[in-house]
């Protein structure tokens, strides 16, 4: 079972069964006030295995396991450790998505988050270094990669300063920063093999 398939399975039982047991909830999900002052911080990873509804995690999860699979087939040829460099990139982005929420929010009393976006974005990130013209299907709109991705970090950004919403928008951004960083801890020439496929488009 590939990594992808593991954490998407996991995220899933761990979701549905909060999904009818607030106590798990509150046991698991960010609470950045809470996790500061009571050094509770393993929030900062169990709230990525829980979600708000069954969008949320259908939505996280369809992504998780369609691009996670293009990622982990991809690293089974970049690397001898490709089960390690997915859980590390994924686990990364987790806490890397996390460290603005803490630090922002950590004297606000009401302040939460949860869901595995900052992570699902890293993935999602990764595979667009590996291939920028791969057609991304936004609301079943066909859109390459490279497009998709500038769009969402500019909106993600955008969105992060205008607030308003009940969605994580630093999350996202941070943890499709991580995706884009982390070739630098499995094989930097991803980056100059991005630049010639950039240079070079073919839609798939």
């Amino acid at each position: 079972m590939n990594p992808s398939t593991l954490l998407t399975l996991v995220t899933v039982g761990i979701s549905i069964l909060a999904f009818n047991n607030r106590e798990i909830v509150n046991k698991l999900i960010l609470y950045p006030y809470v996790t500061v002052r009571y050094n509770q911080w393993y929030r900062i990873i169990t709230h990525a295995f829980i979600h708000a509804d069954w969008m949320h995690l259908i939505f996280n999860m369809i992504a998780l396991w369609s691009f996670g699979g293009f990622v982990f087939n991809s690293l089974t040829v970049i690397s001898s450790s490709p089960a390690l460099h997915f859980m590390a990139m994924y686990f990364g982005a987790i806490v890397f998505s996390s460290i603005s929420d803490v630090a922002k929010q950590k004297d606000n009393q009401y302040y939460a988050s949860l869901g595995a976006s900052g992570a699902v974005s890293a993935v999602i990130f990764f595979s667009i270094l590996l291939n920028p013209w791969t057609l991304i299907y936004v609301f079943f709109i066909p859109c390459p990669g490279i497009v998709f991705g500038v769009l969402y970090l500019v909106y993600s950004n955008w969105m992060s300063k205008k607030g308003g919403d009940r969605i994580n928008h630093d999350a996202h951004f941070y943890g499709s920063v991580f995706g884009l960083l982390y070739p630098l801890f499995v094989e930097p020439s991803i980056y100059k093999a991005f630049f010639y496929n950039l240079l070079h488009p073919h839609f798939l």
